[in-house]
């Protein structure tokens, strides 16, 4: 006999950070970080066959100021960099990253001086997507995946204390927490 039995029909419970998460996850604006032959596929994932637009991302934000979603497609050089973080400094909170292919996400086959060795390095990105380059049905999936994440994101105080748990717990598994052996 729980609360629910003793209320009438169509009344609705649930918490405030399940209806805010609900609202961010429906409402997400992409900033497109078009680099290389990766951008392409970001491109296609827009089109008709693919409609980002049934996740309320049809509006591609010209300016970092409205966007809350930087998708970073290919290779990032050296002095793209600066670009790339200023532009997601300038984003507004809470804001996410998806590295889009394999030279977003680790450098892929240009190891050398002028290309940065994954975009980690510059952003904390929160969705790796791997391909060279990946099509867009997966980035699609890395949405959902993103969608989901940010739909189950804490709020305020809570959400402080989910990040320094899920910290501890992966300095435990490193071995690098205080008090664990190595």
């Amino acid at each position: 006999m729980g609360l629910e039995e003793h209320l009438p029909s169509g009344i609705l419970l649930t918490s405030v950070e399940k209806v805010a998460g609900y609202a961010r996850k429906s409402s997400v604006w992409p900033a497109t970080f078009g680099l290389a032959c990766c951008a392409f596929e970001l491109f296609s994932a827009g089109g008709p066959r693919h409609d980002l637009a049934r996740f309320g991302m049809e509006r591609a934000a010209a300016t970092p100021r409205q966007a809350d979603l930087m998708i970073v497609a290919g290779r990032v050089s050296q002095k793209m960099a600066p670009v790339l973080r200023q532009i997601y400094d300038q984003m507004s909170e809470p804001k996410w990253v998806i590295s889009m292919g394999v030279c977003a996400s680790s450098g892929g086959m240009f190891n050398n001086y002028a290309i940065v060795q994954g975009v980690d390095h510059v952003v904390p990105v929160d969705v790796y997507l791997p391909g060279c380059p990946p099509r867009p049905e997966a980035l699609l999936d890395s949405i959902l995946k993103l969608h989901d994440k940010i739909q189950n994101m804490k709020l305020g105080v809570n959400r402080d204390k989910e990040i320094t748990e899920l910290e501890q717990a992966s300095l435990r598994r490193l071995r690098l927490a205080p008090g664990t052996t190595a």
